[in-house]
């Protein structure tokens, strides 16, 4: 049984996030590439012969640690495991130091790491370099709206390019992921709220963000597959701080959006404490921070995805989406 396995552990396995070669936000450390070595990078996955499991990837790109295998009494789909808290990331933790129950890549399907989110939240307006390429205003407080969580596909996915738009457009963000319940949540204890950071790209069909639906933005956001995500949630002690990350863009390889998550107006503690006043936040859910400049949309001339496109996703520490578009 999961207690039984957990009371086996050191209490500091137990009461701590931290791993070997992580650090807390405004630590000192820096192990560039190598540092991704050794975070916890947690995903869900599936092989040939078996439905979804939760695993950790060894490095960005690398094989698959197992974690159902590990310990069969931990839930199968990433909202369930987060639900559990603190004692299944501690298994994990246990699971990554053992060496055992390891897949090569090469057999492993890497799904979105939170393929059913209760919640997709999203910012908008919330880099200043977005908002100086729109020539508008740095907002006073932050505009929220919300994808619908069917629109979320994984890491290395299609995107589906609607019939019913012509203008479908990228939007490279920073994702966090909530791992414990809260409402009306302090600054100051937020990040007991959340669990890592992951890429998230927030697909966008400007002819219905913008002109249709009353200007509303759901639709024009909520398409299917419009929201990939991965493609791994990296636990927050292995981000030093992710208001300091490259985030970029690239379109058949070519760059389009290449900024710096220091561009954000309202950062990840604003965010929280200021959405949980309204709505409980609960574990699984997902946010995503607001994209840079670069947006096809504000190009000149305007540019827009079409079928047989690539588009490729990236922040520093976190990895990279590649989504091809059909």
């Amino acid at each position: 049984m999961l207690v039984l396995v957990l009371r086996a552990l050191p209490v500091s396995l137990r009461l701590s996030w931290r791993l070997p070669g992580c650090t807390s936000w405004g630590g000192t450390q820096s192990r560039g590439i190598s540092y991704l070595a050794e975070a916890m990078r947690l995903v869900q996955f599936q092989t040939s012969s078996d439905g979804p499991r939760i695993g950790l990837e060894e490095k960005d790109g690398g094989n698959v640690i197992d974690l159902n295998a590990f310990d069969p009494s931990l839930p199968r789909r990433m909202r369930e495991f987060l639900e559990v808290g603190d004692a299944a990331l501690a298994v994990a933790r246990r699971a990554q130091e053992s060496g055992q129950h390891i897949l090569p890549r090469a057999q492993v399907t890497l799904l979105a790491p939170i393929p059913n989110p209760g919640k997709v939240i999203c910012v908008g307006l919330n880099y200043a370099d977005h908002c100086q390429e729109q020539n508008v205003k740095i907002p006073e407080e932050p505009i929220i709206f919300s994808k619908f969580p069917s629109s979320v596909t994984g890491p290395y996915d299609e995107i589906i390019h609607p019939a019913e738009s012509q203008e479908v457009d990228w939007e490279v963000e920073l994702a966090f992921v909530i791992g414990k319940k809260g409402t009306h949540i302090k600054e100051s204890a937020v990040m007991d709220h959340i669990v890592g950071f992951m890429v998230a790209n927030d697909v966008s069909a400007r002819d219905w963000q913008m002109k249709r639906n009353g200007k509303q933005w759901i639709l024009g956001k909520s398409f299917d597959t419009f929201c990939p995500l991965g493609p791994a949630i990296v636990t927050k002690d292995c981000v030093p701080d992710p208001h300091k990350l490259g985030i970029r863009c690239k379109v058949n390889g070519e760059l389009v959006q290449d900024s710096n998550t220091s561009q954000m107006i309202f950062k990840t503690q604003a965010l929280v404490t200021w959405v949980s006043q309204f709505i409980t936040l609960y574990p699984g859910d997902v946010f995503l921070t607001g994209t840079p400049s670069g947006t096809g949309v504000f190009r000149k001339p305007p540019m827009f995805l079409k079928r047989g496109d690539v588009v490729q996703c990236e922040i520093d520490q976190l990895g990279a989406l590649r989504n091809k578009v059909i």
